[in-house]
Formats: C-alpha cells, sequence, structure tokens
C-alpha cells in the first residue's frame, strides 16, 4: 500500500474472517504520509515499512511473512469469500505450485465488464497473470525463482513467466474485485491502448524502468529521491557487551532490551526514508539471531563489518557500498531522535557537497554520508570519546573535502540519557 488512508479498512476488513481461520495478514507500506498505516494496525497481523515499488514491496511481505503459501493483494483489490480455501484446497488438489483469481472490475460500464473478461481470458490462454488478480503462490515456488523482480513495472508479468517453468497456474474463478480508478483517471480506451502497448513492449524487450515512466508519467519526479544505499550500523543485544554505560541504571538484560529497541527503531527510520536499499551491517556476531530476525522482519539485507575499529569498520563499508551507489548514509542506533526526514536531508545535501555529517549532542555524530570515499577521514579517531566530530572536520578540512552538517541530535549512552528517551522505548 501507499497512501491508501481512505480505502485500506475496508480492504482489511473483509480478511477478518481468513485471519479467525489461522491466515497471517502482512501489510507493508511504502512510504505513506497519510495516516494509512495507523488505519491499517488493528487490522493485519503486522504492519511493516519497505523501500516504495510494488515488486520491493511484495519481496518484503514475502520474508515477514510465516506461511508456506504466499498471496499478494494490492490494497484496492477485495477477495472473494474463503479464498484462502480455495487457495489452498486447489493447490492440493490439482498439484499446482502457483495460480491467480479471475478479476472482476468494481463498476457499473459495461466497457469495464468487458476488459475484465478479456483480462481473464487472456491469462488462461497465456498462463500469465497480473496484480488485480491476487497471485498467490507456494513459498518454495516463489523463492525457487527468486520472487518478483526488483523492477518497476511488469514485475507480475516477469513472475508468472518464471513460475510457468514450474507448473501451469491454478486459474480460479473467484472473483476479486479491483478499482475501477485506473480506468477511470485515465479515461477507460486511453488506458487500455496504453497498457497493450506497454506489454508490447515488454514482450519486445523495452526497459521496464522506461515503460513505467510511461504508465505512471509523474513517477520520474516521485522516485527521484531514491538516491542512496542506508547503512545500518548494530551490535547484537547480548547482555553484558550492548550499552554497558547503561547498565547501572538498567541493569545488563534492560540495556540489552533497549539497544534492541533501538535497533529496531533505526531500521525503520531507514526503511520509512525511501532513499534506496536498507542494509544492516552487523558487528561480531554477525551470525547472531537477532540480526537474522531484524534482516527477516524489515526487509532489509544483512552484512558483516571489517575492521579493527569503527573507523575501518566504517571505510571498508562505505568502499564496498560506493562500488555498487552513487552514495551511502550510514547511522547508528543510538539516537531515537534520528527521523526519516533527516536521512532526506542527508541525502539533498550530497547531491551538492560530497560529504554529510549529522553532529551528537556529546560529540560524537548520528549520520555520516558520502558520496565517494575517503579513508583519512576516519583515521585517528578516539572513537567513544567527545572530541569525535571535532577531530573528524579536521581531517575533513585537511584531506580538502567539502561537508555539511545537519541540525545536531541526542544519543542515549549515559544514564542522565535516559531522561531524554521517548516513552515508547522506555524499558
Amino acid at each position: 500500500m501507499l497512501d491508501e488512508a481512505p480505502g485500506i479498512a475496508a480492504a482489511l476488513m473483509p480478511l477478518a474472517a481468513m485471519r479467525a481461520r489461522g491466515a497471517e495478514v502482512v501489510v507493508v507500506d511504502g512510504g505513506s504520509s497519510d495516516g494509512t498505516r495507523e488505519f491499517a494496525a488493528p487490522l493485519a497481523d503486522k504492519v511493516i515499512a519497505s523501500r516504495r515499488g510494488r515488486a520491493a514491496q511484495m519481496n518484503a511481505g514475502a520474508r515477514a511473512a510465516a506461511g508456506d503459501v504466499l498471496l499478494f493483494l494490492h490494497a484496492d483489490c477485495v477477495l472473494p469469500e474463503s479464498a484462502d480455501l480455495a487457495v489452498l484446497q486447489g493447490l492440493a488438489a490439482q498439484s499446482r505450485h502457483w495460480g491467480r483469481f479471475d478479476v472482476r472490475i468494481a463498476s457499473r460500464s459495461r466497457l469495464m465488464g468487458l476488459v475484465g473478461f478479456m483480462m481473464n481470458s487472456r491469462s488462461r490462454l497465456t498462463g500469465i497473470a497480473t496484480g488485480d488478480q491476487a497471485i498467490f503462490a507456494t513459498r518454495e515456488a516463489f523463492e525457487a525463482v527468486g520472487g518478483f523482480p526488483d523492477q518497476p513495472l511488469m514485475e507480475d508479468i516477469a513472475l508468472s513467466r518464471a513460475l510457468k517453468r514450474i507448473s501451469p497456474p491454478l486459474c480460479l474463478r473467484g472473483p476479486v474485485a479491483t478499482s475501477a480508478r485506473r480506468w477511470e483517471h485515465g479515461g477507460a480506451w486511453r488506458t487500455i491502448a496504453l497498457m497493450w502497448r506497454l506489454r508490447l513492449a515488454y514482450f519486445f524487450g523495452a526497459d521496464p524502468a522506461a515503460l513505467a515512466q510511461a504508465y505512471r508519467p509523474e513517477s520520474k519526479g516521485a522516485d527521484a529521491h531514491a538516491r542512496a544505499t542506508v547503512i545500518v550500523f548494530a551490535k547484537a543485544p547480548i547482555p553484558g557487551e550492548a550499552k554497558t554505560r547503561l547498565i547501572p541504571a538498567l541493569g545488563a538484560e534492560g540495556a540489552a532490551k533497549l539497544h534492541a529497541a533501538l535497533v529496531h527503531r533505526a531500521i525503520e527510520v531507514a526503511v520509512e526514508a525511501a532513499l534506496g536499499p536498507v542494509e544492516l551491517w552487523a558487528a561480531s556476531p554477525a551470525g547472531h539471531p537477532f540480526f537474522r530476525d531484524c534482516a527477516r522482519r524489515h526487509g532489509v539485507t544483512l552484512h558483516e563489518q571489517r575492521g579493527i575499529d569503527l573507523g575501518a569498520r566504517m571505510d571498508n563499508a562505505f568502499a564496498e557500498t560506493l562500488a555498487r551507489s552513487a552514495c551511502a548514509i550510514i547511522i547508528g542506533t543510538d539516537c531515537p531522535d534520528l527521523e526519516a526526514r533527516d536521512l532526506r536531508d542527508a541525502a539533498e545535501a550530497l547531491a551538492e557537497v560530497p560529504a554529510v555529517f549529522q553532529p551528537a549532542l556529546d560529540g560524537g555524530y548520528v549520520l555520516v554520508g558520502l558520496r565517494e570515499q575517503h579513508p583519512s577521514i576516519f583515521e585517528g579517531i578516539a572513537w567513544g570519546g567527545d572530541a569525535v566530530m571535532a577531530g573528524t572536520r579536521e581531517r575533513l578540512r585537511a584531506a580538502g573535502v567539502a561537508w555539511r552538517e545537519l541540525e545536531p541530535r541526542r544519543d542515549i549512552d549515559r544514564p542522565e540519557d535516559l531522561a531524554h528517551l521517548p516513552a515508547a522505548l522506555a524499558c
């Protein structure tokens, strides 16, 4: 979903009976700004954030889900009653690994009825499904083909082609009711002609990104902010090793519990910023179950920090990430005041200067972003002291690197900092 506040409750309420039978409802938000997540939360088992884009969001939902069968439902579509039973029984009875429903466009227009009929007929003939038809698959089959390809359009066609190599689709008559807003907004005949033209172009090998701009011209500007990889640096919440300066106030278990909450909060902020890929870089032991759970829960990739100190670990992370991204931003997990807008401000600053920092009130910094690697700015720093930012400024000047600083934020490191801890994170 994305900015679906007016209709998300109506989309989720029909799923209540399926939840009562044991189905899990995972809602994946692509960065809504209208309160959609708050409306969805009481009606779902999980509400998670993801990088914007249908493929990215659906893949994130699959990673967060616990079931052996996955069904992908667009926010403007409503499943038929007992759809869960139809899927499970149909897959088992026909030994199929995936499928879709027929679709009905929610409109009194005869033309929309004809469009729905043509969509269903074409799908039965070709074995290709559209996202409006509520594609479903066994987890085994979905993972075998690598999930939805990370492309901005025609991800449903690409997935169908891959799944067809495993088994023909199970075509359930349903139907799924889908909103007519796409046709109403663009004009029915114009939208029909556009979709056929785009499908034909995709068949002949056109770039999905170029097709997406033709399908959604506004997306060129809307997605312009997705231009940075965000790296979350984190330690495992091991009692006695995490947040050690808070142990006198919280105890070893309490300090570790707070640290875990801060890690989740940092990842959520990084995902909400919707700048691009989000990566969790774990300190040793990187194989700790907590990190694997974080990666699965938030739909991020997991990496291991390498280096003898924090400076070397950040430099190595920048070196690896900048080889595949135009710019990268590293954030820690000690600052609950850090917000998605801070990350967006950092990305905007990187369009003008090669480096950006967000200082911490205790003398360090909570965010650093670079367009290119500069190892010298991390060398010889007394990490953990109150002169980290001051020392970094000296090294930036010596290296001739221009930088920008954002508004300082407060870390939670010492017992006296706990007075500023948000209530939602209080142990």
